[in-house]
């Protein structure tokens, strides 16, 4: 039998290291317009970013629903990523 080689292939070691209770506060975080965040995984798969934008810094350019719309740079290209705000956390 192949093995599956989805996006999430080899990474229940990174994402599974604590066990994270997600707390309501988490959940219901907001960012202003223009500040900077780090995309930081939970083990929550709902609107979670592809693994390779972890740790990246990003520019909140606004919201859509629920989610923020994060401006990233990928090499020289720039790339908006939508990411719920469970995703994200403040730079310190």
């Amino acid at each position: 039998m192949r093995r599956s080689l989805g996006k999430m292939s080899k990474r229940s070691r990174l994402l599974g290291k604590k066990n994270q209770i997600l707390t309501v506060p988490e959940l219901v975080k907001e960012f202003a317009v223009g500040a900077v965040v780090v995309v930081a995984h939970v083990s929550r798969f709902s609107g979670m970013p592809h693994p390779r934008y972890r740790g990246r810094h990003g520019t909140v350019m606004g919201r859509r629903g629920k989610a923020y719309v994060v401006k990233i740079r990928d090499g020289n290209s720039i790339k908006e990523l939508i990411i719920p705000p469970v995703h994200l956390q403040p730079v310190k």
